[in-house]
């Protein structure tokens, strides 16, 4: 069981908030709603840190998305007074891959409606004055289960050091309804998608291991002595490891003295 204190962790996420917030010039924040449980648990700790009045809420449904998925996301906006849009991607995805001369994936369609929905989002951060906040938790981020300019693409990360397992300790303090919390995770990317399937393992399972592998630091034999099986070890650590571009900023080729991301990597407020 990783140790986690719910309380605790929701007074400094509300802090992150309001501070970033502040740091870069905003008052105003802009957040997709998917009627999922993370979103709808970074919309609760917002409208905390600083209150409903100045967030926008977008539902960006593609054809395919659950219409549970909507109902899911105007009920978390009504119950915390939450001003919400809705958009319909559809026409914007369907136009693009209407020009498409190859089979198309179900995958290629999902990147693209997150990649969709990110464009949506900073369109109207700019026409709001708002920074956009990002969704993402630990467990995705650490294995790259996420769109890279989908929805890896935010200005800040309020639940992205908190394991899915902690996502839902925390849900369960908040005003969100049971009906978010205990539906199975999905980024509703296509028909009866589910995270877990597509990851391979219950996040209960995948959060005990990489809280040990990436927290813990323990090594690949005292996660076998354990009891993990090796070839699960081996795939989970490569996976963490051929996403690591997902984490960082893009790679600069070095060529002057002081490049920027390598050497020259001072905070946002360098120069007061």
């Amino acid at each position: 069981m990783i140790e986690f204190h719910p309380e605790t962790a929701a007074g400094t996420i509300t802090r992150f908030i309001r501070e970033t917030l502040d740091k870069n010039g905003f008052k105003r924040a802009v957040i997709g709603v998917s009627g999922g449980i993370d979103s709808a648990l970074v919309l609760a700790l917002t409208v905390d840190a600083i209150g409903a009045e100045n967030i926008h809420a977008l539902m960006l449904p593609y054809r395919t998305s659950a219409p549970s998925s909507l109902i899911d996301a105007r009920t978390i906006c009504q119950n915390l007074s939450v001003i919400w849009s809705e958009i319909d991607i559809s026409p914007m995805v369907d136009g693009y891959f209407a020009q498409v001369k190859a089979e198309v994936s179900p995958k290629q369609i999902g990147n693209f409606c997150a990649r969709q929905r990110m464009a949506v989002l900073y369109d109207h951060s700019e026409k709001q004055n708002a920074l956009v906040i990002g969704t993402s938790n630990k467990s995705e981020i650490l294995i790259g289960y996420s769109t890279v300019f989908g929805d890896s693409a935010a200005s800040m990360y309020p639940i992205g050091d908190l394991y899915k397992t902690q996502v839902f300790a925390l849900a369960e303090i908040l005003p969100i309804p049971s009906s978010i919390i205990k539906k199975a995770p999905s980024a509703d990317l296509w028909q009866n998608q589910t995270d877990e399937a597509d990851i391979g393992l219950s996040y209960a399972h995948l959060d005990e291991l990489l809280d040990l592998m990436v927290d813990r630091r323990m090594t690949r034999a005292e996660l076998i002595d354990r009891g993990f099986d090796q070839n699960e070890i081996d795939a989970l650590k490569k996976r963490i490891r051929l996403s690591h571009f997902k984490r960082t900023m893009p790679s600069v080729c070095k060529i002057s003295a002081r490049s920027a991301g390598i050497d020259f990597r001072y905070p946002r407020d360098w120069g007061k």
